[in-house]
């Protein structure tokens, strides 16, 4: 099983506000909005938390009474802390509890490989309330095709960094390279990130719920969809 590390996602998070995700998000996090808006729901973990900067929103927005964010990466965890949000550094299938909804936010499904995201759907089971939702969203061939791929730089004079892509074979890596400022130098961090193509129907048959919702997201304004927005329900 090769999944992210902890490495490979704190260097994500260090980099996270230069690859203009923040920028595009709201496209996104409205389809989640609207859901969550039109149901019945007292508590919502998230999964992937990543900065907080979702949850922290819905949270505001809806006034959920329990809320909780978890990810992999400690630096990803401290920030979601910062925005008072409840969260903690724990895989999914180690944390105790059950919850009305279960979000997934901007792709983090495509981070696992087939067998990584098998146990990651039944552990979403596990820890659904009867009813409950589970909500997510995965990468397109269209949008790893014609959107991911690629050579990425960019500069803000502390921090230089460059992501080279390919896909080939259902299988997405990147090689991430960061120099970071440091007083009169720099310092290099490096790792290899890679992402997964699963369809619709790979998902509903792995995750054994229903699914409710499944609508065409387009983030970057492409000619086809770039992302596939997903509820599924536990019976």
């Amino acid at each position: 099983m090769t999944n992210p590390t902890s490495n490979s996602l704190d260097l994500y998070a260090k980099v996270e506000d230069l690859l203009g995700v923040k920028e595009v998000a709201p496209r996104l996090y409205a389809h989640y909005f609207l859901f969550l808006n039109s149901v019945e729901f007292h508590s919502l973990l998230d999964v992937g938390c990543g900065s907080g900067d979702f949850l922290h929103q819905m949270q505001k927005a809806l006034g959920i009474e329990e809320v909780l964010g978890i990810d992999l990466s400690p630096l990803m965890v401290s920030k979601t802390a910062k925005l008072d949000i409840p969260s903690q550094c724990i895989d999914l299938c180690d944390l105790g509890g059950k919850y009305d909804v279960i979000t997934a936010v901007f792709d983090m499904l495509n981070y696992l490989d087939k067998e990584g995201l098998e146990r990651f759907l039944h552990c979403i089971s596990e820890h659904l309330n009867e009813g409950g939702y589970f909500l997510c969203d995965i990468n397109t061939l269209y949008g790893f095709e014609n959107v991911a791929v690629g050579a990425y730089i960019v500069d803000d004079n502390e921090r230089f960094l460059t992501v080279d892509s390919d896909f080939e074979k259902d299988e997405y890596v990147s090689e991430f390279t960061l120099f970071e400022k440091k007083k009169n130098s720099f310092t290099k961090s490096q790792e290899i990130i890679k992402q997964y193509l699963y369809t619709l129907e790979q998902i509903e048959q792995l995750s054994n719920l229903k699914r409710i919702v499944a609508d065409d997201v387009s983030l970057y304004e492409m000619e086809e969809a770039d992302k596939k927005f997903i509820v599924l329900q536990k019976q």
